[in-house]
C-alpha cells in the first residue's frame, strides 16, 4: 500500500544520490504543503548497508550534527557497500527544537510500526519499517537524553531472537566503544525503531550519546567515535571520516534498567535538586537529591533516597517538576 510518501532515490544505483522524503501534509497557509525529510543515499557497489538516523526525537542534536557532517564527507570512491543517512527523521520536530512533532504531536520512537494513511508521523513509521529498514543490515538510530535530561553516555541493543543474531548485535556494540551499554528487553512488539528493525529483520543498534538539548565535545567525540566505529567494523570505510578517536576502547560495562522502582519519580509538583553525579555507582538508600516546595516554604525539602543500588545513569535537568516527571534513573551492572 501507498504510504503518501514519495522519494526520488534508487536503491540500487551506485554513486550519491541525495533527496528528501516528501509526505503530503495540508495546513491552512499551504493545501498542497509537502513536510520534506532530507535523505542521503551512497553506494559503491555490493557489500554492507548501513542506515544512519538521528532527529527520532527533535531536541537531541548529537546525531543531528554529526550526520550532517557526514553527509558532506561520504566518498563513494572510499568506501564499499551503501550508507543512507537521515539525519532529522522527525524534521518537524527538530525545526521547533521539541522531543514531538508540532503538526500531529507525534513522537515518532513510540509510532512504530505506522500508518500509511495515519498523520505524517504515523505514515513516515510505516515508510520507516516497512519499506527502508528492510533495504539495510544495521541501523543507527542516535538518541540522547533531549531537552529535559542529562543521560549518561551508552549505546543500545535489542535482546535478539536468535543466537546468531545476537552475537552479531554484540559484536556490533563492543565496535562502537561505549563505556556503558543496555541489552534492552522490549521485544518485538516494541513500538519504537528497535522494535521496527527486529520487525524488519535488521540488526538496530541505539543508545544515549548526550543530553541536555545541546551538545558538549564530550557527547560529540562519543558520538563520532561511535559512528566511525561502526562503519570501520562493517568494512564501509578504513580510515575515520568524523575524526573519532576509534583507538580509544574504554572496557564496557553491561547495565540493566527493567524495573519501575529502579526509577525516582514526583509525586506532586516541586523542585528537584540532584545530590549524585552521572555514573556515581549508589547502593539501595543512598541520597538521590532533594525536592523543594516553593509554595510551601515553611516545609523542609523532602529528602530522595534510592531504592535500588546501581550506577546513575540520568537525571531531571529541569528543575521545576510535574507528578509523573522521572526525576533520576538508577541502572544495575550486569555481566554478559
Amino acid at each position: 500500500m501507498h504510504s503518501g510518501l514519495a522519494h526520488p532515490l534508487d536503491f540500487d544505483a551506485d554513486g550519491r544520490q541525495s533527496g528528501y522524503l516528501s509526505i503530503p501534509y495540508s495546513v491552512d497557509r499551504s493545501p498542497y504543503y509537502q513536510i520534506r525529510i532530507p535523505i542521503l543515499r551512497v553506494r559503491n557497489g555490493p557489500g554492507p548497508s548501513l542506515l544512519l538516523m538521528a532527529g527520532n526525537h527533535g531536541d537531541e542534536y548529537e546525531g543531528e550534527l554529526q550526520l550532517a557532517r557526514l553527509m558532506r564527507r561520504l566518498d563513494p570512491a572510499a568506501m564499499r557497500g551503501s550508507v543512507t543517512v537521515l539525519p532529522a527523521a522527525n524534521l518537524p520536530a527538530v525545526m521547533a527544537a521539541r522531543r514531538c512533532s508540532p503538526f500531529d504531536g507525534g513522537n515518532l520512537n513510540r509510532a512504530f510500526p505506522g500508518d500509511p494513511v495515519g498523520t505524517p508521523t504515523a505514515r513516515l513509521a510505516h515508510f520507516l519499517e516497512h519499506e527502508l529498514f528492510p533495504r539495510h543490515e544495521v541501523l543507527l538510530d542516535i538518541h540522547s537524553g533531549g531537552t529535559s535530561m542529562a543521560h549518561l553516555h551508552c549505546a543500545l541493543i535489542e535482546r535478539q531472537p536468535d543466537e546468531e543474531r545476537s552475537t552479531r548485535a554484540k559484536a556490533l556494540l563492543r565496535a562502537m566503544a561505549p563505556s556503558h551499554a543496555f541489552i534492552a528487553d522490549n521485544g518485538s512488539r516494541s513500538p519504537t525503531s528497535m522494535g521496527a528493525a527486529m520487525r524488519a529483520g535488521i540488526i538496530g543498534l541505539s543508545g544515549e550519546f548526550g543530553g541536555g538539548g545541546t551538545v558538549t565535545p564530550a557527547s560529540m567525540a562519543f558520538t563520532a567515535r561511535a559512528i566511525d566505529n561502526l562503519m570501520l567494523a562493517l568494512g564501509i570505510i578504513d580510515r575515520p571520516l568524523l575524526g573519532g578517536d576509534v583507538t580509544a576502547k574504554p572496557g564496557l560495562q553491561l547495565l540493566s534498567l527493567s524495573r519501575h522502582s529502579q526509577g525516582i519519580y514526583a509525586t506532586h509538583r516541586g523542585w528537584f535538586e540532584p545530590a549524585v553525579e552521572l555514573g556515581a555507582r549508589v547502593a539501595t538508600g543512598d541520597l538521590a537529591g532533594w525536592y523543594h516546595d516553593l509554595e510551601r516554604l515553611e516545609q523542609p525539602e523532602e529528602a530522595l533516597r534510592f531504592a535500588e543500588g546501581g550506577i546513575v545513569i540520568s537525571h531531571r535537568l529541569h528543575c521545576d517538576s510535574q507528578a509523573g516527571d522521572c526525576l533520576m534513573q538508577v541502572a544495575e551492572p550486569i555481566e554478559d
